[in-house]
């Protein structure tokens, strides 16, 4: 077997980041294996067009869960990205890092080290933000972090001014001190173009001769001695290849794929390997168990005139606007069309903002359009609202022993009552919001949910029919002391040896806000736990 310190399984939002680091010092060999592609195609790198990864099977895993029980039985897709970057190269984009109460939680939770003080400034170290450096902020790291100058802000300013007008408070940096209220998105695109963690980390670090990076590599197995990780098996171009770590193997690939492997190795729930045929190689009850994540509902209004982005989607304009974004990074492809967010308590008692609303400044049914030939839809503001600290809880299970075979998904979004009654409220709260001005000025009609969808009973039949994930899955490898915890602290996988896991799995709970910054930030503190170093000092806020 060809032999590396680390070999990473995973080249996704937390991969990247340790294949980085790991290989800073040029005495280490690190290994980075992705299932997936390069992140070369254009449209990965094009803001504008990001909608179109999400169900391209050759950007994405293409996973769906099992019937949702309280979401009258529909299955649910799951977006994940397969290439470099992993969902760092699909996502929306947006930069959000949550409320600081969501790292004193995990750390009130039993994750020692994982305060908001001590992980505050990991986020900055990732980051070069177009604020500069602040107490919050990081000048010089490898992210790009840009606030976007949407084509027609008419839209969202007036969003903020009717949010103040509802009695809610405006906020100007929605990752800082407090990010409750309405204010501005950030994004990880910068000149114009998607900062991925692969763009940011990995092609930066691509040239050094002791990282290696192997695409359309299927990790089928962790190798085991005894009860130590010595290895990995994977599969590529229709060979099975092993590789051995003399340090470590770090499982890197989200919250499905790496309880996945977990459970394909013989680390899980005992009886459910058995059950598969799979030797158990530790009984570690918490993988895959613990599924948390976003759920998401929309609302939509039709506009009185051209105040959004419809117009620029006309034919002739966009063709002019691709060459403007192919030579000089800036036009219409250059933005995401959602551009406003807000962060509200749907309850004066929460400690926290419960709901995020993401204004989209065109309709989410806006298309390429040319007079003749193709109508426009015509303009039109849409909100999706978030439901951020869920109570409720699912899995990822083994549908086979074959690593082929995609793993079984189930989020039971709504099993908890209070999830339901929260995004209820948002609805309502987001509906007040739109009648009041300078917004109220700008709309036509409500489109979505309607009218006719006024009582509660109603609203909770619309959000069953048409709630979706916001692609922000966790927890499946939680860490913490409690037995179905599956790391501690440090991310080593408990009662195995040279194991960790390093995505976004390992979160305790699901933080309130998108998870791609969250994800990055919980790599940047791991590479340093991996390489015995001391942690950044605390930033006391």
């Amino acid at each position: 077997m060809k032999q590396f310190d680390y070999v990473i399984v995973g080249a996704g939002s937390a991969g990247c980041v340790l294949a980085h680091r790991l290989s800073e010092d040029p005495k280490t060999t690190v290994l980075l294996l992705e299932a997936g592609k390069r992140d070369g195609h254009i449209l990965v790198r094009m803001p504008l067009l990001t909608g179109l990864l999400w169900n391209n099977p050759a950007f994405n895993w293409g996973y769906e869960s099992e019937p949702e029980p309280h979401l009258n039985g529909r299955k649910i897709n799951i977006p994940r990205g397969k290439l470099l970057g992993g969902s760092s190269s699909i996502n929306a984009m947006i930069y959000a890092r949550g409320h600081p109460r969501d790292y004193d939680q995990w750390r009130q939770m039993g994750a020692a080290g994982w305060d908001y003080a001590s992980v505050l400034p990991y986020f900055k170290r990732a980051e070069t933000n177009w604020r500069g450096e602040t107490k919050f902020h990081g000048g010089s790291g490898p992210l790009q972090v840009t606030r976007m100058d949407v084509r027609r802000p008419i839209v969202l300013n007036a969003f903020r001014e009717a949010g103040k007008a509802a009695g809610y408070d405006l906020t100007d940096d929605p990752n800082g001190a407090d990010p409750e209220g309405f204010g501005d998105a950030d994004f990880t695109v910068g000149n114009g173009r998607r900062s991925s963690t692969a763009r940011a980390y990995l092609h930066p670090a691509m040239s050094r001769p002791n990282l290696k990076v192997e695409t359309h590599a299927l990790a089928s197995k962790i190798l085991f001695e005894g009860t130590r990780a010595i290895g990995i098996e994977y599969r590529q171009d229709g060979r099975t290849e092993r590789v051995q770590a003399n340090r470590e193997v770090i499982l890197s690939g989200g919250a499905i794929n790496s309880p996945h492997l977990l459970m394909l190795s013989g680390v899980g729930p005992a009886e459910h390997l058995r059950e598969h045929g799979i030797e158990v190689v530790l009984d570690s009850p918490g993988v895959g168990q613990n599924l948390e994540d976003h759920i998401s509902a929309g609302l939509e209004y039709s506009c009185k005139g051209p105040v959004t982005l419809d117009a620029e989607l006309r034919f002739d304009r966009l063709a002019v606007a691709a060459f403007k974004w192919l030579f000089a990074g800036d036009g219409t492809f250059a933005y995401f069309p959602f551009g406003g967010s807000a962060y509200i308590r749907t309850r004066p008692e929460l400690d926290r903002p419960d709901i995020q609303f993401l204004i989209r400044n065109a309709s989410a049914k806006s298309r390429v359009w040319f007079p003749g030939i193709r109508s426009r839809v015509g303009d039109a503001v849409a909100c999706r609202l978030t439901q951020l600290h869920p109570e409720s809880v699912g899995s990822v299970t083994l549908r086979s022993a074959s690593p082929e075979d995609k793993p079984r998904i189930i989020h039971n979004y709504f099993a908890a009552e209070n999830d339901l009654r929260s995004m209820r409220e948002g609805i309502k709260a987001a509906r007040k919001v739109f009648e009041q001005k300078p917004l109220a000025d700008l709309l036509e009609s409500e489109k979505e949910p309607g009218p006719n969808v006024r009582s509660d009973d109603e609203i909770d039949a619309y959000i069953r029919e048409t709630a979706t994930t916001i692609f922000h899955p966790v927890a499946t490898c939680r860490m913490g002391p409690d037995p179905r915890s599956v790391v501690d602290s440090e991310l080593r996988v408990k009662g195995i040896g040279s194991l960790r896991v390093v995505d976004a799995s390992i979160m305790p709970h699901v933080s309130g806000s998108n998870t791609n910054a969250p994800t990055i930030m919980i790599a940047e503190k791991a590479a340093d736990m991996i390489r015995g170093q001391p942690p950044l000092p605390p930033v006391e806020v």
